[in-house]
């Protein structure tokens, strides 16, 4: 056994942040939010996809990405398609790989990345850098040095789930393998599975947030983080990040939970449950996918009430009658 140990000090403001992302997922497990929603795991599983491509800059839009995973036409580049239909097959996979095992990255890696890249699976063999402009600003170990770094961070981690919170570990071993940057391509599609992977072995709520969106939405805080970890020589920017994020992430899940505990009429519920979030419906599908024929009772009964409890918005907000108006959970 190695003695290899990355660099990082757990602090109180960790352990607070940690103790908080505890709690709340707690709650978030006792609300059965998504056992009893597989409407809600499957949208929050697409914003993690879209999310995570996202930041190594595919262009498809999260409309674009769920008609990708749904099997319908897309216009885009065919790399960016197959990039989307990669991760979501990955994602789907979690649970069922060993997320303590460096055989299983490889594997996992090959599915993030087939078709796309010619060593899929592989450890890269070339050197390799971050550039910003024309400048250097990274440069990660060289080739030679991978398999024993990479047999060294696992045999770390397996270590690391005895003594230290998942939160913590797995925040590390995001920051590490970006910094070993293992592959010619997927480094950081494969770090942010491998977190929320590591994290679902702990709890199996995980696997139904979509950290990734967040992580998104504040991508260059994310690229700052890394640069800030690299700085300093440790992880602990990283770290800081990351559980800030997380805890964003349930603040949310939270918040859309007890949206969806709230009373509401019987018709509003099934409206609700056959909408899928940040789907365009026209009425007409709507009264198909209900199994409804009179458009006033569709009206009166499910959609404006939604629409006064704030739980679908209008498309066309400012022609409220219009013929081509569409309705969207929000």
């Amino acid at each position: 056994m190695n003695n290899y140990a990355p660099p990082f000090t757990i602090n109180n403001h960790m352990l607070m942040l940690a103790a908080e992302i505890s709690e709340k997922t707690g709650q978030i497990s006792g609300l059965h939010t998504f056992s009893s929603k597989p409407y809600l795991r499957r949208n929050n599983r697409i914003r993690s996809v879209h999310g995570s491509v996202a930041i190594e800059a595919n262009s498809l839009s999260l409309d674009e990405v769920r008609s990708v995973i749904d099997g319908k036409m897309v216009t885009g580049p065919w790399n960016e398609i197959q990039e989307v239909k990669n991760a979501y097959q990955a994602y789907e996979l979690i649970g069922s790989f060993d997320p303590f095992s460096l055989e299983d990255l490889k594997k996992m890696h090959g599915i993030m990345t087939a078709q796309t890249v010619s060593s899929a699976g592989n450890f890269r063999r070339h050197e390799e850098g971050v550039f910003q402009g024309d400048v250097c600003i990274f440069v990660a170990p060289p080739p030679r040095l991978i398999p024993d770094h990479m047999k060294n961070l696992f045999e770390w981690l397996d270590n690391s789930r005895k003594t230290i919170h998942p939160l913590i570990y797995s925040s590390v071993f995001h920051y590490e393998f970006v910094f070993i940057h293992p592959f010619s391509d997927g480094n950081g599609r494969m770090a942010r599975l491998w977190q929320t992977a590591l994290l679902s072995e702990w709890n199996p709520v995980f696997q139904y947030l979509p950290i990734e969106s967040h992580i998104h939405e504040f991508q260059e805080d994310y690229y700052n983080a890394i640069s800030s970890s690299h700085a300093a020589g440790n992880s602990d920017p990283f770290i800081l990040f990351m559980l800030d994020k997380m805890n964003l992430t349930l603040d949310q899940a939270l918040l859309q939970a007890k949206r969806e505990s709230a009373y509401r009429s019987i018709y509003v519920q099934k409206l609700l449950d056959i909408m899928e979030y940040g789907v365009s419906y026209t009425a007409e599908q709507i009264l198909t996918a209900l199994g409804l024929k009179s458009k006033a009772n569709l009206r009166k009964n499910y959609l404006l009430p939604a629409l006064e409890e704030g739980l679908i918005v209008m498309g066309i907000p400012d022609k409220p009658t219009s013929r081509s108006q569409t309705y969207i959970r929000k």
